[in-house]
Parts: C-alpha cells; structure tokens; sequence
C-alpha cells in the first residue's frame, strides 16, 4: 500500500534531522537512481549529510517546500521531476518563496532539473538500446522481453519505446532497472539532470 501524505511527510522530516541538503524525488525509482549515481561518482551522502526523499508525486511538491525549504527546515534542496510535471516543481517553488516566472534554466540553477521525458526514456538514451537489452539480459528477462515485445500493442513501436513500456510493466522493475541501468552508465555519458541535481548538494 503506498503511503500517505503525512506519513511521506513524517519520513521527509525524520530524514532531514540527520541532513543539511536534502534532494527531492518525484518516487523510488528516482531515489535508487540518484543513489547509485552518487556512489559511483565516489560520494557517500550519508557521510555527507544528504538525504534523498521521495515526494509520492509531484503534485506534492509544495508541501515538502514548505515542510523543508526557507520557511521550514531551511535545508539545502535540490529536486528532480519528469518534463511533463515542470509546472508542479515551478509553482511550488514560486510559491516557497524560491523566485518569481521562473524559467527551466533558473529552476537549475535552484539545482531542481527535469528529467526528459523521464527517468527511464533519460537511462534508455544514455546507455543505448543494446546496452539496456544487455542489461535486461543479464537480470534474467531475456525471454520476458522478447514474449512483450511480440504483443500486439507493442508492433509498430520503436525499441526504444518498447523497453521503456517493459520497464514499467511490472510492480518493482522500474525501481530495480534504475539501479541497474545506472550501475552500466558510462559515467561521460550520464544523464545531465541526474549529475545536475548531485552538482548541487
């Protein structure tokens, strides 16, 4: 069962007592890739007093703002959000106080960055379509991958469009093909936004 907004709150603060920066997430999957990113870039964000919350969505952005930001806890944020909830991010961070129209280019420098369109459409492009299937390969899911993509609904759709949909199709692959995908990274060809919002805190 997914938790709740106060618990998620609850959590956030908790989680917050033992950081000074503190990198919002829109779910787990984002949490796990962040994290893995940052421990192949050789940082360890606990030592370093960096926590990494997932906010349960975007839409709830604005309360973590408030519950974390100047008029909360007053850490240092960061954030991260697929394209299409920019105007969540932006509204919230307008609303904690955090500047007035901003553009994307001003949310960066406010070290909150976009994932286009997506975490997993971020991954899939920086490692390539035979690298993701390498991957896919190893974790066992060679066979689940090529009975998915003889469906019906997936003829027509390119490869790209089709290992994204598998990697959502199933409850936890999303949250273990982040860790995964993010392990096989060549770290030159990382995803910007990910590196952006680690730059930050």
């Amino acid at each position: 069962m997914a938790a709740s907004p106060e618990l998620r709150a609850a959590e956030a603060l908790a989680a917050a007592r033992l950081a000074h920066s503190v990198v919002l997430v829109e779910g787990p999957s984002d949490q796990v890739a962040v994290a893995t990113l940052a421990v192949r870039r050789g940082r360890d964000l606990e030592a370093e007093g960096v926590a990494i919350v997932p906010i349960g969505g975007a839409t709830s952005i604005g309360r973590f703002l408030d519950l974390l930001g100047p008029d909360g806890a007053g850490l240092r944020l960061a954030g991260l959000c697929d394209a299409a909830e920019e105007r969540h991010f932006r509204r919230g961070l307008e609303r904690a106080g955090l500047g007035r129209h901003l553009t994307r280019e001003q949310m960066e420098r406010r070290g909150f960055h976009l994932c286009v369109a997506d975490l997993e459409d971020e991954l899939i492009r920086a490692l390539g379509v035979a690298a993701v299937e390498a991957v896919v390969h190893d974790a066992g899911e060679r066979a689940a991958l090529r009975t998915f993509r003889q469906q019906p609904a997936q003829q027509g759709r390119s490869p790209e469009q089709q290992l994204h949909r598998f990697i959502g199709t199933r409850s936890g692959r999303k949250v273990e093909y982040a860790r995964l995908l993010v392990e096989r990274l060549d770290l030159a060809r990382a995803p910007r936004p990910l590196d952006g919002v680690l730059s930050h805190v």
